[in-house]
């Protein structure tokens, strides 16, 4: 995605651009993350939080922001690879995908590379997504050591195949979703180069 007159970024440099902005994003992400799951893996029979914000009020008052951040390591663990790959995996693509493409300004390539970064992104990303999500919905004190408690004890009771339970439904909507993504960036990039290039 860099301008004409960008130096590119290698292959290794693109992969380390990404897995730091999945470190950003982490710290971002994690309250949510844990607030999301928790409403997620309630019952209409065992309701405690009525949304979003009453949630997270409660976390507050359980245990401050310590309660609210349970899981930012494994958030960590998701992220940086995987944002690292999901980035890598689209700038690769594109450049190669756009050496093959007859017409200038096709609009396929970004859609497949979009596609690709996506699967990409949760075939590294799967594994600490559900470790995460098992350790932001355990009751307390279950994984006392946090993501080094939840492995050993999710591959011995359900095997290693546990850490990729649903994965299915994930890349279903990972390569659409991703390909949208991407094909709006570069349209509007497009646009935005044509049209309203004094912003």
């Amino acid at each position: 995605m860099a301008t004409p007159d960008q130096e590119k970024l290698t292959d290794p440099q693109q992969f380390l651009a990404g897995a730091f902005s999945g470190m950003c994003t982490s710290f971002v992400m994690a309250p949510g993350e844990r607030i999301k799951c928790l409403l997620q893996m309630q019952t209409e029979s065992d309701k405690k939080y009525n949304g979003f914000l009453d949630c997270g009020l409660k976390l507050w008052k359980q245990g401050g922001i310590r309660k609210i951040y349970v899981g930012t390591c494994a958030t960590l663990l998701r992220d940086v690879p995987a944002a690292g790959m999901y980035f890598f995996t689209y700038e690769v693509l594109m450049r190669k995908l756009q050496g093959i493409t007859v017409s200038e300004g096709a609009m396929w390539p970004s859609l497949v590379a979009g596609g690709a970064a996506g699967i990409a992104n949760w075939s590294v990303g799967m594994p600490a997504d559900v470790i995460k999500s098992r350790l932001q919905t355990a009751p307390d004190g279950t994984y006392p050591r946090g993501v080094r408690s939840v492995l050993p004890i999710l591959i011995r009771e359900e095997g290693f195949l546990a850490l990729y339970r649903g994965v299915i439904p994930v890349m279903l909507r990972a390569f659409p979703a991703n390909a949208a993504c991407f094909l709006g960036l570069e349209f509007a990039m497009k646009f935005l180069k044509e049209h309203a290039p004094w912003l």
